[in-house]
This record gives C-alpha cells, sequence and structure tokens, in this order.
C-alpha cells in the first residue's frame, strides 16, 4: 500500500472499496507464524553516502576468489566478453514485449536466431522464444503432455533436478494430477513399468542431477510404450558431446539455460530451454518468433503461431505462460554464435575430461569414494566420512567452493557432495582441490 504515488487519500479510497480498516487486514487470513511481529531489523535512516558504505562493508565479509566446483544446474563457464558487449546495448536492454513487429525487427530477429540455435542443439524442430527457467520449462513441459494426452498420471525419475520436481509437484496437487516417482538405483533410474498409469509423460535428465548418464533408449522406449511423451531434462553445454534428444527420440526437451550467455550471479536470472517435435507445435508455450516476408517481399520477423487461449480464454488453456526471459536469451545466442558448434563440442569435451580427472585423484584418497559405477559426464557425486556441509565450510578456508551437499532426499548417496568440473578448470586447480580434499578428510 505505501508506495510513492499514493496520498494518504489514495489508499483510504482503496481500503474503503476492499472493505478494510487497514492495509494490514489485507493479510489477515495469513497464518500467525509467518507474519513479523515486529519491525525489520535494519539500521536507522541514513545518507546515501553511509548506505553504500554499509553494503560495501556487508559485501567484503564475502569469499569472492574461491575457485568453483559447484554446479547442480548453474556453471562457472567462460563467459565471453562480447555476451556483455551486445546484450548491455540500449536496443536489448530497454525492449519490452515485441508485439509491434514493425519497431522491434532487430529483437525479434535475434530471438529467432536464439529459437534456430536451440533447435540445432536439442535436434528437435521448434523451440520457443524462453520461459523463465529451468524448473518452469519442465513444469510447462508436463502441462503440454497432459493437454496433448488427456491423461492426469506423470512419471517422474528421481534423478530430475530437486527444483524441477518440486515445481512439477506443486503444480500437480493444484492440477489434482497424480506424480509417480521412479528411484534411482546405482546412479540411474530404475523404471517400473507398473507403475500406476498410464502416464501423460516420462520425464527424465539426460545427465541426471548426480551427473550419471541415462540410458536414452531405455526411458523413451519406457515412454513411448505407454503411450507417453518422452521429455528429456538435459545439460545445453554438452549439447555438441552427447546425444541429443531429438536424435533419441524424445518429443520434448527443456534446459535451464544459464549456461550459455549468463554469469552465475547467485543463482539467477536465468533461462528456460524448451524445444518439441512439430506434431506439438500448436500447443507450444510462450512466445514463437517466425520468419516472414512483409507487403513489399522483404524477409521480416513477428510473433507467431501464439494460441489465443494463452492470452484471452485462459481457463482452456494448457499453458498461461505469455512471457519469456528475452534478454537472458539474446545473451545465450551471442554464446552460443561465438561458440559455433566446435567451440560448444570443445566446451563439453574439456569439462567431461577434466571431470573424470579430478574423480580419479578424488577416489584415491583414503575415506573418499565416488557415488557410483555409472558412466558420468562432467558432474558426479563423492562420498566422503566427513559431513558434507563441514567440508564445503573447510575447503572454503583452502579457497575452494568445493560443491554442493546433496539433499537430504537422497538416500543413495549419504553425506554426498556433488562437484562439477568446466572448462575452466586448470590443471593446477584440479591437482589443488584433491589436495585440499585430503587434507579436510584427514584433519576430520
Amino acid at each position: 500500500m505505501d508506495f510513492t504515488p499514493h496520498t494518504d487519500a489514495d489508499e483510504r479510497r482503496m481500503l474503503d472499496v476492499l472493505g478494510f480498516e487497514a492495509a494490514a487486514d489485507l493479510f489477515s487470513h495469513l497464518p500467525a507464524e509467518v507474519l513479523l511481529d515486529g519491525p525489520l531489523d535494519l539500521p536507522g535512516p541514513r545518507s546515501e553516502l553511509e548506505v553504500m558504505r554499509y553494503v560495501d562493508g556487508l559485501a567484503a565479509a564475502n569469499r569472492s576468489a574461491l575457485v568453483c566446483f559447484a554446479g547442480g544446474g548453474v556453471y562457472d563457464h567462460y563467459l565471453p566478453p562480447v555476451v556483455r558487449s551486445l546484450t548491455l546495448r540500449p536496443e536489448f536492454v530497454t525492449s519490452y514485449t515485441p508485439y509491434q513487429s514493425e519497431v522491434a525487427q532487430g529483437v525479434l530477429q535475434a530471438l529467432f536466431e536464439y529459437q534456430s540455435m536451440i533447435a540445432a542443439v536439442t535436434g528437435l524442430p521448434v523451440a520457443n522464444a524462453s520461459l523463465y527457467d529451468g524448473a518452469t520449462a519442465g513444469l510447462e513441459a508436463v502441462n503440454l503432455a497432459v493437454a496433448a494426452t488427456r491423461r492426469t498420471v506423470v512419471w517422474v525419475s528421481r534423478g530430475l533436478h530437486p527444483h524441477t520436481r518440486e515445481v512439477i509437484d506443486t503444480f500437480a496437487h493444484a492440477r489434482e494430477i497424480t506424480v509417480v516417482e521412479h528411484p534411482m538405483v546405482g546412479g540411474t533410474t530404475a523404471w517400473a513399468e507398473d507403475a500406476a498409469g498410464p502416464p501423460a509423460a516420462v520425464v527424465f535428465a539426460q545427465p541426471n542431477y548426480l551427473g550419471f548418464l541415462e540410458p536414452y533408449d531405455r526411458a523413451v522406449a519406457v515412454a513411448h510404450d505407454a503411450g507417453a511423451l518422452a521429455v528429456a531434462e538435459v545439460d545445453p553445454m554438452l549439447a555438441g558431446v552427447l546425444r541429443s534428444p531429438g536424435d533419441a527420440g524424445c518429443d520434448i526437451a527443456f534446459a535451464e539455460g544459464q549456461p550459455f550467455g549468463n554469469p552465475m550471479s547467485f543463482g539467477g536470472p536465468v533461462l528456460g530451454v524448451f524445444a518439441t517435435t512439430r506434431a506439438l507445435l500448436r500447443r507450444i508455450p510462450g512466445r514463437l518468433s517466425g520468419k516472414t516476408t512483409d507487403a513489399e517481399g522483404r524477409t521480416a520477423f513477428t510473433l507467431t503461431l501464439r494460441t489465443r487461449e494463452q492470452d484471452i480464454r485462459r481457463e482452456k488453456a494448457s499453458s498461461n505462460i505469455c512471457t519469456n526471459q528475452t534478454l537472458n536469451a539474446i545473451g545465450a545466442a551471442v554464446h552460443l554464435a561465438w561458440l559455433g558448434p566446435g567451440g560448444l563440442a570443445e566446451t563439453g569435451r574439456q569439462s567431461i575430461q577434466k571431470a573424470h580427472y579430478l574423480a580419479g585423484r578424488l577416489a584415491a584418497i583414503p575415506g573418499v569414494s565416488l557415488g557410483a559405477d555409472a558412466p558420468f559426464a562432467r558432474e558426479f557425486p563423492v562420498l566422503t566420512p566427513a559431513d558434507p556441509g563441514e567440508v564445503v565450510a573447510r575447503m572454503a578456508e583452502r579457497g575452494y567452493l568445493a560443491g554442493i551437499p546433496l539433499p537430504a532426499d537422497y538416500p543413495e548417496m549419504p553425506g554426498g557432495l556433488l562437484v562439477a568440473v568446466t572448462e575452466q578448470r586448470t590443471r593446477e586447480q584440479l591437482d589443488g582441490y584433491a589436495a585440499a580434499l585430503e587434507e579436510v578428510i584427514a584433519d576430520a
């Protein structure tokens, strides 16, 4: 209520229309335990200079020079300066929804190029102009599958990113959809074909959250044998090395697009990558930039093939997503153009080779083991005799962001630490990480 343009009289009129005595009444339906029972613990009023000094002091407490081995969907890849240079151009930074194609040709063409690149790397013919993030892209894949098959059961691998599973579960609860989780055994999904169904979609990750490679043909066969859509969550930076979801027969592919053109930035903002088959074109969520010709026969770009239900008859829509992450998608397109097919493949190869080198070094440390014998790509779980949270803290003291302690709902990897390697890591950094971990384990 207390927004600068609103006068006391404005606020009073709004409250009278709503039938409330005070702004606090807007939140009276919330349980007491989620409400503040006092003012925020903030310093008193200060000048701008004092505030900047205070914030700088807080920032100085951060350890910003750690060598990063954390992943789990957001990765420390090399970000070429050209990405920042182009995405900070005012034509892109200030652009909004390009509904008026006659004044938005640059943005629409950039999005068209982004879609073309995503279609190429996923091996699927249709890609949209991005979604919010990887987790909501997974939700939209389930949305599409439920609408296309008219079924209300979804099979989900526990190897899917935890955030994606949580978002799907929330959606399923609201829409009365049954989510059947399939466990992982030995690092990969153990599909139970007699599970409750029939499913609308079979959703899995390639590689899975633990970094292990799922048998593509097996997952796709499970889906298609059940008359379901095969949906794969993929690592886009490995697209130049691993088999594409389109080549494997998947109907939908989605991904967290952060590795393309976006810094880690404390985990956001990011973008959701989404691609599918021509058969599902009319059901694709979000925006689609198309190439056409204008009245004078010149090449032109415009938003196209949008279902009216997304914007107007919303109760009939399979998706109500009407927006995207334009600036992040343009950054991804710039990065992909800079890499090219050869650069994308080389980035994936280096990440995988260096991850396997580090895994060998860590497995030789007394008390340390890898989570499973299954093939992995550039990320893998490490089991140590020490608490993983303590390992992360002690490794930070030695200059390394050691990885991500695995969530508690991965009982097959108790005490696990998820370690990620990118092409940026040097031989010296890999050896230094192994030596530091050996010290931490010995001191535990």
